[in-house]
């Protein structure tokens, strides 16, 4: 059939009936990755322009592709009459013109419009024959050098055994970039994987968790009650738990969770559960570590069921603070025997201010002890505190390490201290599968390790940093206990100070006289003391009052985007970060982003754009890295990582980000789901970064997230103003709740277990009396 004609078969008075459709596909409107439902326009060659909606499973078409769609007519009250697509098949166009929109469309890696134009008025209507059966003869074209053209051909086989995938996974409705990292995963043994063992896909491949998985074993006839669908699920429900920051879960939880998730009988999942315990044979680890523990909040003992990684990362972790404690080694000797009042007579005439005595305490206890903890709320000295320690330590040359979770962070510390910064993973140079290239066996160069905003450190990174510590070596953990804890598994700096544990600590408590002059400072310590904060009389602290979610929303948009620049004068990408409570819902991190996005960088004709899944990615764009990739940028990208959009080229089909540690990283079309835009983030993601200005917006549409320390944790994000947009009412719910109950984590009960092992230095009370003011085992409120 020509290309752009259209076929319709099915009774027209019957319009539900099943009929057919060919066209080109123009564009897409509208596309949800989760579900894979998209609206699209169609070009079906009726002429004078006129394009037709298509709506529902056209998941991994491509703009310029002819399609041959099967579904149902029916008409929209708003849209009209449109075509819904149940499936489609790919068509390769017949005429010179398609198949010059086809190439120039951007569907083949290597070929643009120019190129396109150039391939066709060679090779006129044998062009795509020629790329799949000679593709070497492509050289012909003039300025198709033997590279390119290498490319153009590699691209055109990928592409068509990626198209092959997804026609398989159409039915199990699998994004377009599923499909891809599938195929990047398996290759030519694709199919079969997702054939014969669809459940690897949720250990082998990132985006497909146990339900897609599940999804596809079903339509490939694997049944409900096998027990490789049950492991799965149980290996499933406690990955979801780590994402929710817990280490292990307690057994009957685990079970009756995946009895819930899977509808099976319980003795089925008990039973599973027992050989995935179980060693595998010839050694084999087993799939999961059961252990008892005490509970979570202290209470009678559980059966503790781990992923294995979390379980060797919480016993290692306790056994590395143990090792560093209990050394007789010292890299700074200097400070056992110091005469402090002259030491601080020193650092006075270098700093001009003298330390405060709970300041004071901090400082001696980093040089003096191998692992030390210092915390405390906004305006109580912790960074002032952190300077006098460096500036002492390098006046007796010590070589002194400095990291941070974030390059935010880690730049604000360099700032703070006049010396390098990094984030943790460059500092370890971490290595693609995670791997770190400093660990006990090749440890730092340092005598005293600096981490700031200590309380963002979850499990498994803590444990690689402190494993990479020398003997000898100080190890200071700086944060703030009362923010919220990772948004990785654990609570590290919490486990670190509670009852018991073998680690010193001072916690600062007094708002210095300059700080209390700030609104900002003044409310971070009402909220966390559980007042309401002041928003009257303050100019860096403001409310705007709006009950509807809804209009909460816009208005959190127009107080960003247009207010604060014209009050304050910041820059809205650059200075103003809006930080809401949940990522969903008119007032959430999702919805606020579209809208910021079309405020701050709307399209323009001279700005290319990529449109993926339902976002739309500019040039000059705000965005933020929403998973760890270890085989991006230097040493890694991870989640969290900011950076602006600097250039995106439609024919190489690649993004570049410049990342807030300055450094360029390229996305290849197909990776863009690792990318969301970062105009508005949630409370949780904005960890680790300090911002000049920060909108909240609280409202009654994120009642079952308003607490304490989310509310607390953003207002501390704010180094010169905050707005806040939103009800009393919410307001009032934040601060009255104090988080509920404590994360699954061993941690704190291992690092006690350290201390009943024997120390061959110094007891526990003599450590824990260097503490002028301990902190409270309970650590936020």
């Amino acid at each position: 059939m020509a290309q752009g004609a259209a076929r319709q078969t099915g009774n027209t008075a019957g319009e539900r009936q099943l009929a057919e459709l060919e066209g080109v596909l123009e564009r897409i409107t509208y596309a949800d990755e989760e579900t894979g439902y998209t609206v699209a326009r169609v070009d079906t060659g009726r002429g004078g322009g006129d394009l037709l909606t298509v709506v529902g499973a056209l998941l991994g078409a491509q703009v310029g592709e002819s399609l041959r769609m099967r579904g149902r007519w029916g008409s929209h009250p708003q849209y009209g009459r449109q075509f819904t697509c149940e499936n489609y098949t790919t068509v390769l166009p017949a005429t010179v013109q398609g198949i010059r929109r086809y190439l120039g469309s951007g569907l083949v890696k290597g070929i643009g419009p120019v190129f396109a134009d150039r391939i066709t008025r060679h090779f006129g209507l044998d062009t795509l024959r020629i790329i799949e059966e000679e593709p070497k003869r492509l050289i012909e074209v003039p300025g198709l050098g033997p590279k390119r053209t290498r490319r153009i051909a590699d691209a055109w086989e990928e592409q068509k055994a990626i198209k092959e995938v997804m026609l398989f996974l159409q039915t199990v409705e699998v994004s377009t970039s599923i499909a891809v990292r599938i195929y990047k995963k398996y290759g030519d043994a694709s199919i079969s994987v997702v054939k014969n063992q669809p459940y690897r896909l949720a250990a082998d491949v990132w985006g497909i968790g146990f339900l897609t998985a599940d999804r596809i074993a079903q339509s490939v006839g694997i049944p409900h009650d096998s027990p490789e669908r049950v492991k799965a699920g149980l290996q499933y429900a406690l990955s979801q738990s780590t994402d929710q920051g817990h280490c292990y879960l307690p057994e009957e939880r685990l079970i009756a969770d995946a009895v819930k998730l899977l509808q099976v009988d319980t003795g089925l999942v008990i039973e599973c559960l027992a050989e995935l315990a179980a060693p595998g044979e010839e050694g084999e680890e087993p799939g999961v570590v059961r252990e008892r523990v005490p509970g979570p909040d202290g209470g009678e003992p559980v059966t503790a069921v781990y992923l294995v990684p979390f379980h060797r990362a919480e016993l290692s972790l306790a056994a590395q603070v143990s090792r560093l404690l209990r050394t007789g080694e010292d890299r700074m000797p200097a400070f056992r025997d110091v005469n402090w009042d002259k030491a601080l007579g020193w650092l006075k005439g270098r700093t001009g201010t003298d330390l405060a005595p709970e300041q004071e305490a901090a400082v001696r206890l980093a040089l003096t002890e191998k692992v030390a903890v210092l915390t405390g709320g906004p305006g109580c000295g912790k960074s002032f505190t952190v300077r006098s320690v460096v500036e002492l330590a390098r006046a007796r040359r010590a070589k002194v390490v400095l990291a941070a979770p974030t390059g935010r962070a880690a730049k604000r510390l360099a700032e703070l201290t006049g010396a390098e910064a990094s984030t943790v993973h460059r500092l370890l140079e971490l290595k693609p599968g995670g791997d770190a290239a400093y660990d006990r066996d090749r440890p730092l160069d340092a005598d005293l390790v600096v981490v700031d905003e200590a309380s963002m450190l979850d499990l498994l990174l803590a444990n690689k940093l402190v494993k990479a510590v020398p003997p000898g070596a100080h190890l200071l953990f700086v944060g703030d206990v009362d923010q919220l804890p990772s948004v990785g598994a654990g609570e590290v700096l919490r486990d670190l100070l509670a009852e018991g544990s073998p680690v010193p600590a001072v916690r600062l408590t007094r708002v210095f006289r300059q700080a209390q002059r700030s609104g900002v400072v003044t409310n971070a310590h009402r909220i966390n003391a559980g007042r309401h904060p002041l928003t009257e009389g303050l100019d860096d602290f403001f409310l705007f009052v709006e009950d509807d979610t809804e209009e909460a929303g816009r208005l959190t948009v127009d107080v960003a985007a247009r207010r604060i620049p014209a009050r304050f004068g910041l820059d809205p990408r650059r200075d103003v970060q809006v930080l809401a409570p949940m990522h969903r819902g008119p007032a959430g991190a999702g919805a606020l982003n579209a809208l910021l996005q079309q405020a701050v960088t709307p399209g323009r004709p001279d700005v290319p754009e990529k449109r993926f899944g339902g976002r739309v990615f500019r040039v000059g764009d705000k965005v933020t890295q929403v998973r760890n990739n270890y085989d991006k940028g230097a040493n890694g990208v991870f989640n969290g990582t900011v950076g602006v959009v600097t250039s995106l080229d439609p024919v190489e089909q690649r993004l570049t980000v410049l990342t807030d540690e300055d450094e360029e990283v390229g996305y290849e079309f197909d990776e863009l789901d690792e990318l969301a835009h970062a105009y508005a983030v949630t409370i949780h993601r904005s960890q680790g970064s300090e911002y000049p200005a920060v909108v909240i917006p609280v409202t009654t549409g994120a009642w079952m997230m308003l607490q304490r320390n989310l509310l607390y944790t953003a207002v501390t994000r704010a180094k010169k103003l905050v707005v806040l947009v939103g009800s009393r009412k919410a307001i009032g719910q934040a601060v009255r709740t104090v988080s509920a109950g404590r994360r699954c984590t061993a941690l704190g009960f291992r690092l006690a277990g350290s201390v009943r092992g024997g120390e061959n230095d110094r007891s526990n009370e003599s450590r824990r009396s260097q503490s002028l003011s301990p902190c409270p085992a309970q650590g936020a409120g």
